[in-house]
C-alpha cells in the first residue's frame, strides 16, 4: 500500500516536471512564461490536477507507512547523486529518489497551491494593489480567500442550492478535514485572524484616544489662552445667549429669597435692608464670574471639538487599510453571533434609539450638546429632530434587516420577529 501510493504520487510529479521542461524550460509554471491567458489556464488546470493527486497519495502514504516497522524504512549512508538513472538504483535508493522528487515538486508549488490555485484572480488583484505589503495587507489578502469559521456565511449566502445551508456547511467542513493541507490552512488562518484582531483593536483605541487627546491638549494649551485673551481685550458679553442670562437671574433670585427666608426664621443673623442688598450684590458678582467662565469654556469647546473631529476624520482618511480591516472584524463578530444574540442586539439598539422611550433620551442628549457648545436649547428644533431622525434611523434598521440580514441569516430574522412580538 505505501509503495503504490508513492508510485502514483511520483508519476504525477513526473507529469509536472514534463510540463515544466516542455513549456517553461524547467522552471516552475507561472504566468511569466509568455503564454496567452487561455493557454496558461489550461496548463494551470493540469498542474492543479497533478498536485491534488500528489497530496492525496502522499497523505495515504504517510498514513499507511506509520504501520511499517522502522527496519523496513529505507536508509542510505551517502546522498543520492542526481545524475544516476532510476533504473540503475537499488530498492532503497529508488524509494528515496521518488520521495525526493515529490518533495521538490511540492516545495515549488506550496505557496501557489494555497493562494494562486484556489483563487488566482483574487490573489493576483490583491498582490497588484499592495506592493511591499505589511502584515495588515497580508491579513486582508487572507480574508479574500475562503475561511474556515464564520466567513462561509457570505460564501454560502451567494451559493444557490435546494439543500439547507447547514448541510452545505457540513460538507465543506468534511472537505476541509480531508484536505492534506488543512493543518497548514488552519495555522495560516489563525495567524491572519490574530493579525486582523490586533490591527482592529489597535485602530479602535487610536480612534478613541487620539481625538480625546487632541481635544484636551488643544483646549488647554492652544484655544484657552487665545479665547481668554480675546474676551478680556474686547470686553466680551458675559452671557452667550438669553437662556444663560435667564438661568443666572433665576439663580440670583433663588439666593435672595432663600437668604431673606433664613433671616426671617432666625437661621441667619438679623440684617437691615442695606446689608442684605450688599450680600445679594456679592452673590451677583460671583454668579457673573461663574457664567463668564462657562461662556469662555463653551467657546473653547467649539474650537477644541472641531480639532478633535478633524483628527478623527484624518485618521479615517489616512488609514484606509485599517478601516477596511476594522469593518471586516466587526462583520465577523456580528455575523458570527448566534441567532438569539443577533436578535437581542437588534432589539436593544432599536428600543434604545427608536423605541417608545427614546425621545426622552434624545432630548437630554441634545440639551447636553447645546449646553456643551454654549448654544440655546431651542425646543422647536429639538422636537423637530425627535420627530424625524428616529424615524429615519428606524427605517435604516428595517432596511438593513430586510436587505442584508434576511439574506445572510434568515433564522436570526425569524428569531428577532419572535422575540419582538
Amino acid at each position: 500500500m505505501p509503495e503504490r501510493a508513492l508510485d502514483q504520487a511520483y508519476e504525477a510529479a513526473l507529469k509536472i516536471r514534463q510540463l515544466e521542461d516542455s513549456y517553461f524550460e524547467g522552471n516552475p509554471i507561472t504566468e511569466s512564461g509568455g503564454y496567452s491567458p487561455s493557454a496558461y489556464r489550461l496548463l494551470q488546470k493540469d498542474l492543479k490536477k497533478y498536485l491534488s493527486v500528489i497530496r492525496r497519495r502522499m497523505a495515504e502514504f504517510r498514513a499507511s507507512s506509520n504501520t511499517l516497522p522502522m527496519s523496513d524504512s529505507p536508509q542510505l549512508s551517502t546522498p543520492l547523486p542526481d545524475d544516476v538513472p532510476l533504473n540503475q538504483l537499488n530498492g532503497p535508493a529508488i524509494f528515496l529518489r521518488k520521495l525526493q522528487l515529490v518533495d521538490d515538486v511540492l516545495a515549488n508549488y506550496q505557496q501557489v497551491s494555497t493562494l494562486a490555485l484556489k483563487q488566482p484572480r483574487q490573489a493576483q488583484s490583491i498582490g497588484a494593489q499592495t506592493n511591499g505589503r505589511s502584515a495588515l495587507s497580508i491579513n486582508e489578502e487572507s480574508r479574500s480567500l475562503p475561511a474556515t469559521e464564520d466567513t462561509p456565511n457570505q460564501a454560502l449566502s451567494s451559493r444557490s442550492s435546494f439543500l439547507p445551508r447547514s448541510i452545505l456547511r457540513t460538507v465543506d467542513r468534511i472537505k476541509q478535514d480531508l484536505d492534506p493541507d488543512a493543518e497548514v490552512e488552519v495555522v495560516r488562518n489563525f495567524r491572519s485572524s490574530k493579525t486582523q484582531t490586533t490591527v482592529a483593536i489597535t485602530f479602535v483605541l487610536q480612534l478613541i484616544i487620539v481625538p480625546l487627546l487632541a481635544q484636551y491638549l488643544s483646549k488647554n494649551f492652544i484655544v484657552a489662552p487665545i479665547v481668554e485673551y480675546a474676551r478680556d481685550s474686547t470686553q466680551a458679553e458675559v452671557f452667550l445667549n438669553m437662556e444663560m442670562e435667564e438661568d443666572a437671574l433665576h439663580e440670583l433670585q433663588q439666593y435672595e429669597e432663600r437668604f431673606r427666608f433664613e433671616v426671617l426664621i432666625g437661621k441667619a443673623p438679623e440684617l437691615n435692608e442695606v446689608e442684605i442688598e450688599n450680600r445679594v450684590r456679592q452673590k451677583a458678582f460671583q454668579i457673573e464670574e461663574e457664567y463668564r467662565e462657562r461662556s469662555a469654556d463653551a467657546v473653547e469647546n467649539v474650537f477644541a471639538d472641531v480639532i478633535a473631529v478633524l483628527s478623527f476624520s484624518l485618521l479615517l482618511t489616512s488609514r484606509k487599510d485599517q478601516v477596511a480591516t476594522l469593518k471586516s472584524f466587526i462583520d465577523e463578530i456580528v455575523y458570527g453571533l448566534s441567532d438569539s444574540a443577533k436578535a437581542f442586539i437588534i432589539i436593544l439598539l432599536t428600543d434604545t434609539f427608536v423605541g417608545f422611550h427614546s425621545p426622552h433620551g434624545w432630548e437630554v442628549l441634545l440639551e447636553g450638546v447645546a449646553d456643551h457648545l454654549g448654544l440655546p436649547a431651542n425646543r422647536n428644533f429639538i422636537f423637530l429632530f425627535i420627530a424625524t431622525f428616529p424615524v429615519i434611523l428606524d427605517t435604516v434598521f428595517k432596511y438593513w434587516i430586510f436587505r442584508y440580514l434576511n439574506r445572510i441569516s434568515p433564522s436570526a430574522v425569524a428569531t428577532y420577529k419572535t422575540m419582538n412580538e
